[in-house]
């Protein structure tokens, strides 16, 4: 997909989609220890291994899906409001530092491509996971970049399509879309890594009349 063709989280049209909240508690996934959870982005409350039950759901039937071998690595779910906000206006700051004649939507827009503006961020509606795969033994497979890399750093290549990344890191990205895909979750195309089911992100993406999942928790 070229990245001009990428329907970014500012895109007004994700914030229009109504949310009907359905009330689905977040469960912490960590519980059955069937996912294997990274601890790279753990905070002090623990919010990071936490995601609405629907939603862990599908990630334990996309895991089924695939190859002998494989499982999928959680690195982060739920995200607080308040941290979110700071880690978009953190990504905002260094995108208007790098570029001091962007104008503020400009600068919005890109930084959308990273982080999720925080008044529609599916993190911190318990609704989106962070992941990758690892082999039977928990390591971390090959994907093109590290988990997070922002599209200045990568060039481009945390972009789920991009061309500039190994034909092994492609075949992976294929795997886990694959079983992902298969389970019902979307991916944000700049984002290999970014998955989520129930959001407004996912309803635009599905045509589902509205998002199931609103923000969790009102923030600092």
């Amino acid at each position: 997909m070229s990245p001009s063709k990428i329907m970014l989280m500012s895109d007004p049209k994700v914030a229009a989609v109504p949310v009907e909240e359905c009330g689905e508690r977040l469960v912490d996934v960590r519980h059955g220890g069937a996912l294997l959870v990274d601890t790279r982005a753990q905070d002090a409350e623990d919010a990071f291994a936490r995601l609405r039950e629907g939603v862990l759901a599908r990630l334990l039937h996309a895991q089924t899906l695939l190859p002998d071998g494989l499982r999928l690595l959680f690195v982060e779910g739920y995200r607080p409001p308040w941290l979110q906000r700071g880690y978009f206006e953190e990504y905002e700051g260094q995108l208007q530092a790098l570029h001091p004649t962007w104008p503020a939507e400009r600068v919005h827009a890109a930084a959308s491509r990273y982080v999720s503006p925080p008044e529609i961020a599916p993190h911190s509606a318990g609704s989106a996971v962070d992941l990758t795969l690892a082999d039977a033994d928990g390591r971390e497979l090959d994907l093109g970049t590290r988990m997070n890399a922002d599209p200045e750093e990568s060039e481009g290549a945390c972009y789920t399509d991009a061309d500039n990344i190994s034909a092994l890191a492609r075949h992976n990205r294929k795997i886990l879309g694959a079983a992902l895909e298969e389970a019902g979750l979307v991916n944000y195309p700049t984002e290999w890594w970014h998955w989520s089911y129930g959001d407004r992100y996912w309803a635009l993406a599905t045509s589902a009349p509205h998002a199931l999942y609103g923000e969790v928790g009102s923030g600092r």
